[in-house]
Parts: C-alpha cells; structure tokens; sequence
C-alpha cells in the first residue's frame, strides 16, 4: 500500500529529466571493475555469450583455447549429464584479430540449437519448487518460461567463455594454473592431493574426480538418482597454484568477499569455504595460525589454513575454496505447488536436466575464479605496480620481482 501511495505521489517528469530518473544502474548480469564482463541470451533464445571488457591488447588468444572450455561444460557429455544436444561451437564476434587481443571489447557468440520448448508447457502454468520460476515472477511480472530463461545454467556459457580469456591473462602474466574437480557427491567425498593433481587427472573420469575409487561410487550415486527421476547435489573443490601477492584489497572487497560472490552467483550454490572454512571455528588459534618462514628469498607459510589469503589479500600460496551445489530443483517425482492464479497443484517437471550439476560446474567455477583474480590482477598492478618499490618494506624479495617480465615488455 505505501509503495502504491509513493507511486502516485511522484511528479509525472518527462522529456530528459524522465529519462534521467528512470536510468537503471545495475541490473545484474555484469561482473568485474576492470576486467568486466556481460552475459546475454536465454536458455531458449537464439544464442547466448558475452561481451569482455578491459582485456589487455596483444594477449594471445584463439578460437580452439574458448571452445575448449566450452566443451567441458557443454550438455549431453556422459549418462550422468543432461542429455540435451548441443555443439556450443562459439563464435568470437569482435575484439580479437590474427589471433591477438585488439584491447576493444571482446564478444562470443554461442547458437541454441536444441531447444524444446514444449517441455516446459506445465512450467508456465505451476512453479517448479525450489526453482526461479516464483521469484521471477515476483520480480518482473514477466519471464522466459522454455529452459528457465536466465536462471538456466546456460547462461554460463558466457562465463566459461570470459573465463578461457581470463585464464589466458593470468596463465601469461603471473603462471597462475586454476584447477577444480568435484570432491563430493551426496555421501561420497574424494581424497586427493591438491599439490599433485592434473587437469588430465580430473578429465580423467565422466564425473571429473581424480579419486578414481570415489569418482565410480559418484557415477553410481548419480545414476541411482537419475533412473528415480532424483537429482542430488555435490561439492566442488578449486585450487588456484602461482597466484601473484597481493591481489584483493581490505574492507568491503576482499579477495575472498569476491570469490564468494562470483561463487554464489552460480545457479544451484548453495554454500562456499576458503581455506579452513568452517572447521576453522572448531580450532584455537595456535592451531589454526599459519607459521611463517623464509624459503628462498620469500616469505610463506608452513600450513595453508588461510587457504591462500590473509587479510583479504592473496599471499602467494595456493588459494583453496569449496562450492556447495544443491539438488537440481527440476526432477521427474510428483511435488507440491502453486499456479500463476494461486491455485494449490501437483507438477511432475518435463524437460532434459541434469541429475546432479556438478561435473559440469567445475569448468564453471573455474571460470569464475578467473574472472575474479584477473579483474583483481588488473586493478592491483594499475595501483599498487606503477611506481618503483622500496625494497625493505618487506623481506619477501618474490614481490618486488613478480611482475618483472611485464616491465621489462
């Protein structure tokens, strides 16, 4: 009632003072300060992509280095994804020539090919539980019904697509190497040596898990799940190796204050952990505290509780977060609802959809880490880099040394 009585209490204003005040500023689907990217497109729609801003000129780049990552999030991979056929063959609109980055913005295109839209007839009558149907509504007035629109996870082939370019940068400037794999599902959690595994490793298997004894009970647990008309959720595990010191900044942009944000802004997460996580709460601080010592001219610490940030800056060890993924709300079992009119009903959903989202999601969550560390790499070298450094203001010699190649450039 209050929001109506403002409504009709604000002066009717036309002309360009209208335009002024009816100027949205944030609408969601851009992430990134300097190294900034937009996603478009439906589920549904004639295509999907994104368009990158802030890329650094003369950054190699190809075609097959983006398509890579697309087909390893790409639908209809194994049994245990959904069996929705799509090539995502991408498209690099602008922004690139002869194989180099021109410094201009960067768009990538990806045609839908396979949509059934009729599958999701009942969709557009009764909300799916624990989907973005409702909250859609409650928003706009007004949603993409077939494939849920923008809260379909394929609006992320944007973000993998950005992600490839954003590890380019990272890979090119500081030898950073980002690496995820799926360490959980339902009751099954992996073992595996953050120090040692590969990306061969984790592509190793169709649930990307380098444990290869829990990776076949996962495949088991997924397909238990998936001939129910079930889903189930899962955890996916990232570790970032050589990432530069010093990116994140205190207060409100730490780096891991990013890193839950891009995280969480993943459909179906539900849940993030850096370093000790919440374990850490059940510790004393003589136990949870990393030592410091000096190896070879840098500082590092003995332990990595931290899990690769101290402060809300990066500290040169590997940075290690964790992502909980819910059950996809979509599944074949009779549930409880309402319709569009508020009528109380049964949906059994249509459509193709994965069992569990995670072996897709690690090429994601990589993706997004990227994006945050290159946006961080950015604004941390355009301040923090520019003028010589006094070299004892730290004992650590690496930080002094670490941007060296791209002075000498």
């Amino acid at each position: 009632m209050m929001f109506q009585q403002l409504q009709q209490q604000r002066p009717a204003l036309t002309g360009r003072a209208g335009r002024r005040a009816l100027r949205v500023q944030a609408a969601g689907s851009t992430y990134g300060n300097n190294f900034r990217v937009t996603t478009f497109g439906e589920s549904h729609g004639k295509g999907v992509g994104c368009v990158i801003d802030g890329v650094p000129p003369r950054l190699p780049i190809t075609n097959e280095e983006i398509q890579f990552e697309l087909d390893r999030r790409r639908p209809g991979q194994s049994i245990i994804t959904t069996p929705r056929k799509e090539e995502d063959t991408c498209e690099i609109l602008s922004g690139v020539f002869a194989g180099e980055s021109l410094g201009t913005p960067i768009a990538v295109l990806v045609r839908n090919k396979d949509q059934r839209s009729d599958d999701y007839s009942e969709m557009s009558v009764a909300y799916r539980p624990s989907h973005a149907d409702a909250t859609y509504d409650f928003k706009y007035g007004i949603r993409a019904v077939a494939g849920g629109g923008r809260s379909s996870a394929r609006e992320t082939i944007g973000r993998v697509a950005a992600g490839a370019v954003a590890k380019k940068l990272l890979k090119v400037v500081g030898g950073t190497e980002i690496l995820a794999y799926v360490s959980g599902v339902l009751e099954v959690e992996a073992s595996v040596d953050h120090a040692s595994f590969t990306l061969e490793d984790v592509e190793s298997n169709i649930v990307r898990c380098p444990d290869q004894e829990a990776a076949q009970k996962m495949i088991d647990v997924i397909n238990e799940v998936r001939v129910r008309g079930e889903s189930c959720g899962g955890v996916v595990t990232c570790v970032v190796r050589g990432c530069p010191k010093g990116l994140g900044s205190p207060v409100f942009d730490k780096l891991e204050a990013e890193l839950a944000k891009a995280m969480l802004s993943l459909p179906a997460t539900k849940g993030f952990e850096i370093g000790s996580g919440f374990s850490g709460s059940r510790m004393t601080g003589s136990a949870h505290n990393d030592p410091f010592y000096m190896d070879n001219g840098a500082v590092r610490t003995r332990t990595n509780r931290s899990g690769g940030i101290q402060g809300g800056i990066s500290n040169g060890e590997d940075i290690v977060i964790k992502v909980a993924f819910k059950p996809t709300s979509t599944i074949g079992i009779k549930q409880q609802t309402v319709t569009r009119e508020g009528e109380e009903t049964e949906l059994r959903a249509r459509g193709r959809h994965d069992p569990c989202v995670v072996p897709r999601a690690v090429p994601m969550v990589e993706a997004m880490v990227a994006l945050v560390l290159a946006d961080q790499l950015l604004q941390h070298y355009a301040q923090c880099e520019l003028l010589p450094r006094d070299s004892s203001s730290t004992p650590d010699q690496s930080v002094a040394t670490q941007f060296a190649a791209l002075h000498q450039a």
